[in-house]
Order: C-alpha cells, then sequence, then structure tokens
C-alpha cells in the first residue's frame, strides 16, 4: 500500500514537471513563430516601400521625359522688331505752259496796270496767253480739278489744284468745258478750249487769262511755269 501511493506521488510530480516543460514549449513554439511572422511582415513593408520608390521615380522620369518631348512655349512675348518704312522721295512737281501763245499781259500785284477794257487801273493776278480761238487748254501740272464754273469778270473758269500747295486757275475758256471738279488730270491733259468770256478783258480777244497761288498766296505763273517741265 504504501508503494503504491509513493507511486503515485512519483507519477503525479512527474506529470507536473512534464506539463510545466509541455508550457514552455508551446510558449517558445508561439514566440518563434511570432517571431517568423514579424519577420516576414516587415519584409512584405520594406519590399512595398521599396516598390512604391521605385514606382515614383518611374513616374518622374517618364514625365520628364515627357516635357522634355513636348515643344516649349515661350514665357515671355518675343520683342517685336519695328519695320521703319523707306523715306519717301517726294517727286519734283513738273509745269507746262497751258496754251503755246505768246504772253500779251504781265503779272502785276505790287503796281497797278492800265486795262483796255476798262479803262483803269488796277491790279494783275494773272498773265494772258494769246491763243486761236477753240485752241486746247491743257493742265499745267498733275493735279485734281477743284472747281469749274462762270466767272463775272473772267468767264469761263477752271480750278486745279495740285501738290506743293499750288492751284491753278485757267479764265475766258470757251463754254465746252472737258473737265468736272473731282477729275485727276495730268499734266497735259485737256481741260478746255481758248475764248474770249473775260468780259473784262475783251480787248484782248481769245486767249486764256493764267493764275497761280501757292497756300493761298498769289504767285507770279512766270516763275511756276519756270519750275520745269520733263
Amino acid at each position: 500500500m504504501s508503494d503504491n501511493k509513493h507511486t503515485g506521488r512519483g507519477f503525479a510530480g512527474k506529470g507536473y514537471y512534464i506539463a510545466l516543460i509541455l508550457c514552455a514549449a508551446a510558449i517558445g513554439i508561439t514566440g518563434y513563430l511570432y517571431y517568423q511572422n514579424a519577420n516576414k511582415m516587415e519584409e512584405v513593408s520594406l519590399q512595398e516601400t521599396l516598390d512604391e520608390e521605385v514606382l515614383v521615380g518611374t513616374m518622374a522620369t517618364e514625365d520628364v521625359a515627357v516635357i522634355a518631348t513636348q515643344p516649349q512655349t515661350p514665357s515671355t512675348t518675343p520683342a517685336t522688331t519695328e519695320t521703319v518704312p523707306a523715306p519717301t522721295v517726294k517727286k519734283p512737281l513738273q509745269t507746262t505752259a497751258p496754251v503755246s501763245g505768246t504772253q500779251i499781259s504781265g503779272y502785276s500785284m505790287e503796281a497797278l496796270s492800265y486795262n483796255q477794257t476798262t479803262r483803269d487801273w488796277r491790279v494783275h493776278n494773272g498773265i494772258d496767253l494769246a491763243a486761236e480761238d477753240g485752241a486746247e487748254v491743257c493742265a499745267a501740272a498733275d493735279g485734281k480739278v477743284y472747281t469749274t464754273y462762270e466767272d463775272d469778270s473772267l468767264g469761263y473758269t477752271v480750278v486745279i489744284r495740285h501738290n506743293d500747295g499750288y492751284t491753278t486757275c485757267y479764265s475766258s475758256l470757251a463754254e465746252n468745258l472737258t473737265v468736272k471738279p473731282g477729275d485727276q488730270v495730268a499734266m497735259g491733259d485737256t481741260i478746255g478750249y481758248a475764248g474770249d468770256s473775260a468780259i473784262v478783258e475783251t480787248t484782248l480777244g481769245s486767249h486764256v487769262h493764267f493764275s497761280v497761288t501757292q497756300n493761298d498766296e498769289p504767285v507770279d505763273p512766270a516763275a511756276f511755269l519756270a519750275l520745269g517741265g520733263e
């Protein structure tokens, strides 16, 4: 009986130690497995971080490549080069006598001259050129017809404006004028025909009363005609 008790106690003591050893082993195995899992998780996390960095680097490289291949737009508007027009060379005014007849009365604005028709002394703002009745009268220079009218004293008249402020006036013409206001005329173009429509110069017969102004100031027609011809 006593042996049986001792034997039972011996088995009980051994069972305790066996259980203790098994618990320790379980704890060790559990710790080992936890450690292994933790290492694997760290490796996975590290790999994911590396993969993200590689992906970001790849995307950045691709963005740089795309930007490098795109056409670059200047950030500022390039300065424009202003083109300076070449200076215009003004052609000198060319002139010619309105008819080929001789001068029968001269220009006199600074002294009075005697008028055979009115039988008085007066200034004379132009020159009178003899011409056969119906002879062609031409523009003395290139210009534009300003007006045509019948003057109470000087008869049928054509007025032409030219460059440099010149205006020429042709009076004592026949009624059948060949130009109208607004017409462009060239030097030598026919503008009318010689006549004797100037009431204050009837004693001169058929002729052309030719006068000139520059900037509305009277000019000696001889000086104007001296500007030259082609």
